[in-house]
């Protein structure tokens, strides 16, 4: 025994390493709680009013990409909460679900971008779809990469369940664009995207706004762990890298080969 230890010493350790994990999982749920709000607050006025309303023109390949989507955001609520209540029967059934609905998401993604790609074709706008179709791929790429990196660390809690977080956040930018879409629209009264697509450099605004979950996720590491967990600093500094690089990417000639490659490949 340590100088100073005592015979009730062990115990007290096991209890505080006890409630630095309950309150670690529940962080985690309250995280998903909020990436779900996000994406809710996002899309309510793009596409869950009007289709509330019956004015949505979307193709069924959008809906079923957006479900899928609201899907993925419940199952990540309902995992974490299990997680926290040491419920790790149901966080794995849970789990098995997840992997599926991960590759919907990830299969329909790619779908709608193509889709996007197409549609930007078909209006004249070719060159401008196929420039943005690096958000969206880059985004769904991202999250398959996340998700399937969670996986190969199942059994690697601390890993598993940051890996999660991060592909979650990063479905965020979507929703978050359409917010600031709508404030330029309602405070000038021109939408930025009639006639065209956003531009790729606008993209890294709600690109930038959705990291700052990651960044919260590192504080609470920092005054929890003493620092930020390495899954943080590398899936950081991967995101931020792709957002930047992006931009000049999405007007290379090597882009648009893909690009038409892609659109070829999916018809």
């Amino acid at each position: 025994m340590l100088p100073g230890a005592t015979a009730t010493s062990e115990p007290v350790v096991r209890s505080a390493a006890r409630v630095d994990s309950i309150s670690e999982r529940w962080f985690y749920a309250r995280m998903a709680y909020a990436c779900a709000a996000i994406a809710l607050v996002g899309f309510t006025p793009t596409y869950w009013a009007p289709l509330a309303t019956g004015r949505f023109p979307g193709p069924a390949l959008l809906h079923f990409h957006g479900w899928l989507s609201t899907a993925w955001m419940l199952l990540f609520i309902l995992q974490a909460r299990a997680a926290a209540a040491y419920r790790f029967d149901r966080h794995r059934a849970l789990g098995l679900a997840g992997i599926s609905v991960a590759t919907a998401v990830f299969l329909t993604g790619f779908m709608v971008a193509v889709h996007a790609i197409n549609r930007g074709a078909a209006a004249g706008l070719g060159v401008e779809a196929q420039a943005f179709a690096i958000v969206p791929l880059s985004i769904i790429v991202m999250f398959a990469a996340a998700v399937g990196a969670a996986i190969a660390t199942v059994r690697r809690s601390d890993v598993h369940m940051r890996l999660m977080l991060v592909a979650t956040i990063t479905m965020l930018p979507p929703a978050i664009a359409r917010v600031l879409l709508l404030l330029v629209a309602g405070r000038s009264g021109v939408n930025p995207t009639e006639g065209g697509f956003p531009t790729v450099g606008f993209a890294l605004v709600p690109s930038i706004a959705s990291d700052l979950l990651l960044a919260v996720a590192m504080v609470h590491d920092w005054r929890l762990r003493g620092r930020p967990h390495p899954v943080y600093v590398i899936a950081g500094a991967v995101m931020l890298a792709v957002q930047i690089g992006r931009i000049p990417l999405s007007a290379t000639g090597v882009w648009h080969a893909f690009t038409t490659w892609l659109v070829g490949f999916a018809g």
